[in-house]
């Protein structure tokens, strides 16, 4: 299946959301950038998998907030491994930052220069598909879309 690709202002609104998120749990002692960077990885899953609330279904935090989600070109469910596969571009650099000083320099420019390459894939790809999309085989979707078959294109 094939979808609209999603509105690139509300994508990098969920974006900044769950950017937030991820910098607030860095403030939980010793673990804090552990935490970050596991929600960072499994934001798309994790408050489905934890609540089983169906409005969390293949959707972070910030996802919810702006009407999109993350749909599975395969027609799967996004859980824990679609996931990580997606967003692991996007956890690298804070994965680095686990390690002080030394990791938050590399990280910081390893995650800078994925960043980059991820937002222009998002805005160049005709799908709005970034690298993360690409390992997963997924689409960000305006939620709404998903339930009017007129947008939805079978192919």
């Amino acid at each position: 299946m094939q979808y609209k690709k999603a509105d690139l202002f509300k994508r990098f609104l969920a974006a900044l959301i769950d950017g937030i998120i991820a910098s607030l749990l860095i403030y939980i002692p010793i673990l804090g950038a552990i935490v970050s960077t596991v929600y960072l990885l499994t934001k798309d899953a994790i408050a489905f998998e934890i609540t089983k609330n169906a409005d969390f279904k293949n959707r972070s935090i910030g996802k919810k907030i702006m009407g999109l989600e993350v749909v599975s070109l395969e027609g799967k469910d996004i859980d824990w491994t679609i996931s990580v596969k997606r967003n692991l571009p996007i956890a690298i650099g804070s994965a680095f930052g686990i390690v002080p000083i030394l990791g938050w320099i590399i990280g910081s420019i390893v995650g800078l220069v994925l960043m980059v390459v991820e937002i222009v894939l998002a805005v160049t790809d005709n799908d709005g598909r970034r690298l993360g999309d690409r390992w997963a085989n997924t689409q960000v979707a305006e939620s709404q879309d998903l339930k009017e078959k007129d947008d939805v294109i079978d192919i």
